[in-house]
C-alpha cells in the first residue's frame, strides 16, 4: 500500500537508487528527496552534488549553495590560483592530507574534520599532500565561474529555455 503512494512522485535516480530502492517524497507536497552516495554521484558530475548547475527540476539545484565531494590523488594541485572570488567557502577534510594556499598563509588539513573557511575576495589554491577526500561548500552558487588562461574568473553564462546553464557544470568543474 505504501509503495503505491510513490508511483505518482517524481523520481530522481542515481547509481544508488537500486541499492536504496525507490526515492521517498518529502513531507512537503511538491518537494522530493534525493538519496544517493557522494562518491558515486560525484564521479558522474566532476564532484558536484548540489548547486545552480543542476537541472532546475532536480532537488539538488540551488542558487544559494554549492556542494562538492572532491576526491584527489596525492600530488593533485589546482592549475591556477582562483582570483576575484565572489563566494564564501568552507572546505572540510574527510580523509588524507590537504593543503589550502591563501595569500600570505598556507593551511594544512591533516586530521579528519579539519576545516578552513575563507570569504569573498580571498584568492586561493590547493595541493593534495596525500590521497584526499574533501567536502567543499560554497555560497552563494554563482553561475559563470570558469578557468581561463592563468586565473579562474567570472565569465558570462548563457541559460537555456528552462533556465539551466547552457554548458552545464563546466564553469565550476575545476574547483575543489
Amino acid at each position: 500500500m505504501r509503495e503505491a503512494a510513490f508511483e505518482s512522485q517524481r523520481i530522481f535516480s542515481s547509481p544508488t537508487t537500486e541499492r536504496f530502492g525507490r526515492l521517498l517524497p518529502s513531507g512537503h507536497m511538491d518537494d522530493t528527496v534525493y538519496v544517493g552516495n557522494a562518491g558515486e554521484d560525484a564521479a558522474l558530475d566532476r564532484g558536484w552534488l548540489l548547486g545552480h548547475f543542476k537541472n532546475v527540476a532536480d532537488p539538488r539545484h540551488s542558487d544559494a549553495v554549492e556542494i562538492k565531494w572532491g576526491v584527489h590523488a596525492q600530488g593533485d594541485e589546482r592549475a591556477q590560483w582562483v582570483t576575484g572570488e565572489e563566494r564564501t567557502a568552507l572546505l572540510v577534510l574527510i580523509s588524507g592530507r590537504f593543503r589550502v594556499e591563501l595569500p600570505e598563509r598556507s593551511v594544512l588539513l591533516s586530521q579528519q574534520g579539519d576545516y578552513v573557511v575563507w570569504g569573498r575576495g580571498i584568492d586561493h589554491s590547493w595541493f593534495a599532500e596525500e590521497d584526499s577526500v574533501v567536502l567543499t561548500v560554497r555560497w552563494p552558487s554563482v553561475p559563470g565561474y570558469k578557468v581561463s588562461g592563468d586565473t579562474a574568473r567570472l565569465v558570462p553564462l548563457s541559460l537555456d529555455d528552462h533556465g539551466n546553464p547552457s554548458d552545464s557544470r563546466t564553469e565550476s568543474a575545476a574547483y575543489p
